[in-house]
This record gives C-alpha cells, sequence and structure tokens, in this order.
C-alpha cells in the first residue's frame, strides 16, 4: 500500500511530498483545472513502474529529477514477498522505490537503496499498485488482451505458464525432429560424399609429420652430390685425426706409468681418442645413407603433392587432415543410425503433443468456466453502473485445425468480449460498438472484478470518468467508492460526484512565484472540499445554491460510505 509519495524537479514539479499514511484503505481524490500537473503525478508513478523517461521531463536549470515511493506489504502478499527475497531485496514489511532522471539522459532505479534493472522495477511494482490510465481503455478495446484478463479473472496464470513450458518443450522437440528429417531427405548424398572423402584419405594413408620429413630427404637429395663430397673430406681428415690421437695416447700412457702425474693428462686424452671415434663413426653412418638414387627425388615430389592436395582439401596440416577423416567416419555411424534417431525423436514429439493437447484441453474448459463467471460478474457490476440490461459475453474459440495446428504458448484459445448495452441488441465486439462512456465503465466494472482477484492493495484510477455524466457519474462515484472500501484508490477526477466520495482530497493547481510556474498539491480540509467541489460544478464563482449542492454531494458520499 501507497504510504508516501515525493517528486522533485520533474516537469513544473519542484517539490511535492504526498503523504497518504492517515488512510489505510479508502479513496484518496486529485482534483484541479486541466493543465494544473495532474498528469504529471501520474507519470511519476509511472516512472516507478519501468516507465520509459526522457530527459526534457528534468525540471529547467536542474541536472537530475527524482520519484521516490515507500509501500507497506502484507505478509501474506507471497509473490511479492518470494520476489524481493529472490534478488535480496527485502527490508522487513517496507518497499521503496526511487527513480533517478538526469538531464543527459540517464536513468537509475533503486529499491530498497539498491540498484536494479527498470524491468525488474516494473515486476514488483506490478505487485504493489494498479494503474487504470486512458492506454488501459485502449486495451480492453484490442482483443488481443482480452485473453489476459480471462486469465488473471480465473486466476489461471499458474497453469497458463506451465502449459507455456510444456509448448516451449514441443517447440524444441519439433525442431529437433524437423533437422533430423532434412537430414534423412540428403542422407544418400550425405554419406556417398562422406564415403568418397573418407575412401581418398585412408588411400592417400597420410601419417602426422611426414610431410616434414619428406621435405628434409628431398633437400637431401638435391645436394646429395655436395653432401658426399664435402662430408667425405670431412671424414677422411678426421680418420687421419683418430689414428694420430691414438699414438698420442698410447705415448702418454706409457709416461704416466712412469710419472703419476700425468694420469689425469693421459684420461683426458683417452676420451678426447674416444670421442673423435664416435664423431668418425657417425660422419661413416651419414655418408652411407645420403640418398644416392635420382629416382627417389620424382617419388617423394609425388607423394607431398598427394599430401598437399589432401591438406588444400580437409585441412592445413596433416593432424588435421587425420582428424577430419575420423569425424566422417563418426557422421557415417551417425548417418546410419538416422533412422532409429528419427524414430525416437517421433516418438518423443508424439508424448509431448498428447501432454501438450490435454493440458490445453484442460486450460479451455477452465477458461470456459472462468468466461461464465466473468460474464455473470460484468453484468452485475455494470449494473450497478447504469448498465441494467446490458449484455456481457465472453467467446472462447479454438482453431478449426487438429492435433497442435494453431496452437500457441497461451493455448488453443482466442478470446474476445462482447458487449451490448441495449435491450434487443445482439453482443457485438467492443471495438465496435462501446461509447467514450460506456467503455470507462466497462474499464472500472473490470477492475473493480480484478481487484478482488489480485494482491494489489493500491488502485489509481486516471480521469476514469471520461464520458460520463448524470445518473452514469452517480453509479461510478458509489463503485470507487465501494472498491476503496478494501482497497487503497486513487483518482485523478474532473467529476464533482467520484470527488464527494473521497476520505482524503488533494487539490492540484499551477502557482507562479518569483518569475516561475510551480505545480503544488494539497490536502483539502471540510471548506475548502466544498468550494473544490462548488468549482466543479460551477467554475471559478460558484453561487450560494452551487455551494450547497457541493455540501450536499458531501454529505451524500458520507451517508453511503456508511451505510
Amino acid at each position: 500500500m501507497l504510504q508516501e509519495l515525493r517528486v522533485h524537479n520533474l516537469a513544473l514539479i519542484d517539490s511535492l511530498h504526498l503523504d497518504l499514511t492517515a488512510q489505510q484503505t479508502g479513496l484518496i481524490v486529485l482534483t484541479g483545472e486541466t493543465g494544473a500537473g495532474k498528469s504529471i503525478i501520474l507519470q511519476a508513478i509511472n516512472l516507478l513502474t519501468g516507465g520509459r523517461g526522457a530527459a526534457s521531463w528534468v525540471r529547467n536549470d536542474c541536472e537530475q529529477a527524482g520519484i521516490e515511493a515507500v509501500f507497506t506489504i502484507r505478509p501474506d502478499h507471497a509473490e511479492l514477498n518470494g520476489l524481493l527475497s529472490e534478488h535480496s531485496l527485502k527490508d522487513g514489511s517496507s518497499c521503496i522505490v526511487r527513480r533517478v532522471l538526469t538531464r543527459e539522459g540517464r536513468s537509475k532505479v533503486y529499491v530498497n537503496d539498491q540498484s536494479v534493472t527498470t524491468r525488474l522495477s516494473g515486476e514488483l511494482t506490478a505487485g504493489l499498485i494498479n494503474i487504470a490510465s486512458q492506454h488501459d481503455h485502449q486495451q480492453l478495446l484490442n482483443a488481443r488482451n482480452h485473453l489476459d484478463y480471462l486469465d488473471v479473472f480465473g486466476e489461471l496464470r499458474g497453469l497458463r505458464q506451465q502449459f507455456g513450458k510444456l509448448f516451449h518443450r514441443w517447440q524444441q522437440a519439433s525442431s529437433e525432429l524437423r533437422q533430423l528429417q532434412e537430414k534423412e531427405q540428403d542422407k544418400e548424398q550425405q554419406r556417398d560424399f562422406l564415403r568418397f572423402q573418407l575412401e581418398e584419405i585412408r588411400k592417400c594413408g597420410p601419417v602426422a609429420g611426414e610431410d616434414e620429413q619428406l621435405l628434409r630427404e628431398r633437400e637431401q637429395l638435391k645436394s646429395s652430390d655436395a653432401l658426399l663430397r664435402l662430408v667425405g673430406a670431412g671424414s677422411r681428415l678426421l680418420s687421419g685425426m683418430v689414428g694420430n690421437l691414438a699414438d698420442v695416447r698410447k705415448h702418454i700412457g706409457h709416461a704416466a706409468g712412469l710419472d703419476a702425474g700425468l694420469a689425469p693428462l693421459s684420461e683426458r686424452i683417452g676420451a678426447a681418442g674416444f670421442e673423435l671415434e664416435d664423431l668418425d663413426a657417425a660422419l661413416q653412418k651419414y655418408l652411407d645413407e645420403i640418398p644416392m638414387d635420382p629416382s627417389r627425388l620424382d617419388l617423394i615430389s609425388g607423394r607431398l603433392a598427394e599430401l598437399k592436395q589432401l591438406q588444400r582439401k580437409y585441412g592445413p596440416t596433416l593432424e588435421e587432415v587425420i582428424a577430419f577423416a575420423a569425424g566422417a567416419e563418426a557422421n557415417l555411424a551417425l548417418l546410419d543410425s538416422l533412422e532409429q534417431e528419427i524414430a525416437r525423436a517421433e516418438v518423443r514429439l508424439e508424448e509431448i503433443s498428447t501432454e501438450a493437447l490435454l493440458r490445453a484441453a484442460e486450460l479451455t474448459q477452465a477458461r470456459r468456466e472462468a468466461a461464465k463467471r466473468l460474464e455473470a460478474g460484468m453484468e452485475k457490476e455494470l449494473a450497478s453502473l447504469s448498465f441494467p440490461q446490458a449484455v456481457f459475453r465472453v467467446a472462447v474459440t479454438e482453431p478449426e485445425g487438429l492435433g497442435m495446428d494453431g496452437i500457441h504458448s497461451t493455448g488453443r484459445d482466442n478470446v474476445e468480449f462482447l458487449f451490448s448495452a441495449n435491450p434487443g441488441e445482439p453482443a457485438k465486439p467492443l471495438a465496435k460498438i462501446v461509447s467514450g462512456g460506456e467503455l470507462s465503465r466497462l474499464m472500472l466494472a473490470m477492475k473493480c472484478l480484478l481487484a478482488r482477484r489480485d494482491q494489489v492493495d493500491t488502485v489509481i484510477f486516471d480521469e476514469v470518468d471520461a464520458g460520463i455524466g448524470g445518473q452514469a457519474a452517480e453509479a461510478v462515484a458509489e463503485k470507487i467508492g465501494e472498491l476503496a472500501g478494501h482497497h487503497q484508490v486513487l483518482c485523478i477526477t474532473h467529476l464533482p460526484q467520484i470527488a464527494a466520495w473521497a476520505d482524503l482530497h488533494f487539490k492540484v493547481e499551477k502557482q507562479v512565484e518569483n518569475g516561475r510556474t510551480r505545480t503544488v498539491i494539497n490536502p483539502l480540509g471540510k471548506e475548502a472540499r466544498v468550494g473544490e467541489l462548488a468549482r466543479m460544478l460551477g467554475g471559478e464563482h460558484p453561487t450560494a445554491q452551487t455551494l450547497a449542492f457541493a455540501g450536499e454531494l458531501i454529505e451524500r458520499g458520507n451517508t453511503r460510505k456508511l451505510a
């Protein structure tokens, strides 16, 4: 329930404080001349619900605008308390929603002093406040919204969400089956192509690193004559050194027998001799392995060309070519099992479809039952709003197709509201027949019905009196007063009949101070209320009779509230 509203530097409002702590439930009325700024207050509340803001709304010569609302939350409001706890925003029984708009166009929203997204603030405030404006009237004319109204009235949102999840599963299963069937259509072509690729790679038989080894061998063949000449010369010189070093080792070995001090030197000469012998052997082995067959060069070039062709088709390295072959083999195995996969996917889709159709039928039945209750409830509400013989019908229709044809995430049903205000005239779609005044009363009747089913404590009506006068105005006032008996109702109105029912009455007006215009809001006492109603009845200079009638309206409203 809304306790306080503070607005700073928004359009014509420099500072506004609306204190509602004295009235837990009841009717709070805001009145004032057209253009006084009542819509700015509604705009401020709409910003708290996640509505789009604009830098131009920041008051001139100010850097930012701020809106803050303090709500109390009932402990039994499970959905809202759960949402706050889920996002670690719970702070006792209070919920403070604040929004800041800057002149640069930036916007921030806070809930209990923690920054949140506008989307989350919209979800939270949907459980705190319900706004009925001219926009809602247009929504009621649009048949696409009628299903939502019916589901809210019938408390079917839980069933609808469950079906939505099931429908999403059906969509996924349908997509998977469709993809498998597309593969099946060109399966043979894919199989032949994969087999060709695999056979081409297997026939060549590449080995990882083979191309690098062949490149080295090719370079050796190209340089074999020079290598043979250079390495051979080096080997012959080294062989002579090995023989000479053997004689040196023998002489120093004998000398070490005569002088022990030569032993370390003798060992070093021996080690060097062994190392030279190993080097000599390695050079001889290299000489023996130098490729000398010119035909081998042609074979290597041919093999490298084969490998290069594979690399151009299947990967830049032989390792990737080999991995491609393994993937092709795996895909062939999958194609061979495709029929079994399709069969399993068909069974799975059939199971989900059967469950979805059963749940859709249950949802349809629940909607038809709720539609009857909504028809009776609306006709009762409309009767109290000066439509004593109005006919309200809820048409629930299904698509003609069988199975899942025409089904969507909300079920199989199309819902449209039909209305007739005149006896003997058939009920027709709202958009074709209702006038502005009729639409206002239809919206009020719908809001009254829905308010009894949701957990929202605060309802705001923005000029619900549009197109209404006379006896209908009295009926609307009484209906709003009835709703205010169990809800906190804020009503922006131009009708004195509605204002007369107020438990709290605020007047919104413009003032000019120091050459600047500002919107202010002031609570009205008993005498001021009479004067304001008289202004609403007869203009700025009401007669004594008008003042008397205004007082009578207020007394009548108080009497009816006590009845």
